[in-house]
């Protein structure tokens, strides 16, 4: 089940993208256009998510297969290294909120200040190479309009959908005594909200406390 839902995510992703680039104009008076803004970016975080269970091992039993469709997802998602995200990620989950936490700023607790250096701390000069890369040629085929609006718009937004419902939310100070030892905190029981706010990584103490649920499986623990 793991295979068929990240496989479906990234069909999906590709499907509506593709649909976006060729069929949908940029027309700020369309409630569609706006619409499509919104899937695609939540496509996005689902793409993220699909790559951060398999850094979970929790996409497929095989380790290959499950190294190869984190790897594809990561890509995908902005050109990020599945390897620097595996080593980071798992030094979050043993340092979570402390100065040793690579998504966690011990500086200031300022969403867009701590929301800057996490997305500093991830991007590196291949990756910018490689998206810019991608977008020149791209725009050979695509208005570049409807590149910025429906391809790199979103990923900036999913970005922080990711980082305020699965980081700055949980792992933000106060770190009170029901958030140890995780240091997580978690939203209030509300299966639709969860899923709809970030694939239920709202959860997150229950995903500290059990890393190896998937994430479609995730509201079971809470």
């Amino acid at each position: 089940m793991g295979i068929v839902i990240a496989l479906s995510i990234i069909f999906i992703w590709i499907s509506h993208l593709t649909y976006m680039l060729t069929s949908v104009n940029v027309d700020f008076t369309s409630p569609l256009f706006y619409l499509h803004l919104f899937l695609q970016t939540y496509f996005y975080t689902g793409l993220f998510i699909t790559g951060h269970d398999a850094m979970h091992q929790t996409v497929s039993r095989n380790k290959k297969l499950n190294r190869a469709i984190g790897t594809i997802a990561a890509f995908l998602y902005a050109g990020l290294s599945y390897k620097k995200l595996i080593v980071n990620h798992f030094k979050h989950h043993k340092n979570p909120g402390s100065g040793d936490d690579p998504d966690f700023n011990v500086k200031s607790q300022n969403f867009f200040i701590w929301w800057g250096s996490f997305m500093l701390r991830y991007t590196t000069v291949l990756q910018i190479l490689i998206m810019a890369l991608a977008f020149n040629i791209l725009k050979i085929w695509v208005p570049e309009k409807s590149l910025w609006f429906f391809w790199v718009i979103p990923a900036l937004l999913s970005s922080q959908q990711l980082f305020f419902f699965g980081t700055y939310l949980p792992h933000r100070k106060p770190h009170d005594h029901d958030m140890e030892p995780h240091k997580a905190r978690t939203q209030k029981k509300n299966h639709v909200w969860a899923m709809v706010s970030c694939y239920f990584f709202g959860y997150h103490f229950e995903h500290h406390d059990a890393p190896q649920t998937p994430w479609w499986q995730l509201y079971k623990t809470k």
